[in-house]
């Protein structure tokens, strides 16, 4: 059976796509200043002049990468929380997110960490980066309120604050992970949100 033949739009999105992925790659390498347009093309297998037939220039690919790398970040916070029916639950798609994660460490959070630097150099494109932030804050002030309400208590401040901490500590111990692995390991941010929770319930009994 012959294969599909694709249309002028899905060739041209599959072009864009392994574009995309090859900027990915060295950006983790070799940083967003570091990479080339001639490098990202041919990375990709193609030529410069195919590049600039999908993308003006880096900046715009960059653009589109941050926007990609968004929108898949919420579709995957959005998967974790579907059909969540307990926090202990929410804990042990996270414990096992966060595992399968760790084998892929160092490409995950350097990239990120590229793509943060090349927002805070070009603040037309810190909106993108903020919008990922944002989604990951909503699923964790959700679940805090929703576990807090279950064991009887109130928040003892702010549920979008605490959901700010719970954010905060993960970035910190993901980086800790990476530049000091000794003594740290794969389910240690899992590990302190529930220890966290304890304390914030034990604080709204107390209080």
């Amino acid at each position: 059976m012959a294969a599909k033949r694709l249309t002028r739009e899905e060739s041209r999105e599959q072009t864009r796509q392994r574009l995309l992925a090859a900027a990915a790659e060295l950006f983790a390498e070799r940083g967003v200043n570091g990479t080339s347009v001639e490098q990202i093309a041919e990375r990709a297998g193609f030529t410069r002049g195919a590049f600039y037939g999908n993308f003006d220039g880096k900046h715009e690919l960059v653009v589109e990468l941050l926007r990609r790398r968004t929108q898949r970040e919420a579709e995957e916070v959005a998967a974790l929380r579907a059909g969540v029916g307990s926090f202990a639950e929410m804990m042990d798609r996270l414990r096992v997110w966060n595992v399968e994660r760790a084998e892929h460490l160092a490409g995950w959070l350097t990239l990120r960490t590229e793509l943060a630097l090349y927002a805070l150099r070009n603040p037309e494109a810190r909106p993108l980066v903020g919008e990922g932030e944002k989604s990951t804050r909503a699923l964790l002030e959700t679940s805090v309120k929703t576990e807090l309400a279950a064991r009887g208590v109130e928040p003892p401040a702010d549920p979008a604050f605490l959901a700010l901490i719970l954010h905060a500590l993960e970035d910190g111990l993901l980086l800790q992970r990476f530049l000091s692995p000794e003594g740290t390991g794969d389910e240690d941010v899992v590990d302190a949100v529930q220890l966290l929770m304890r304390s914030w319930t034990a604080l709204s009994r107390s209080s």
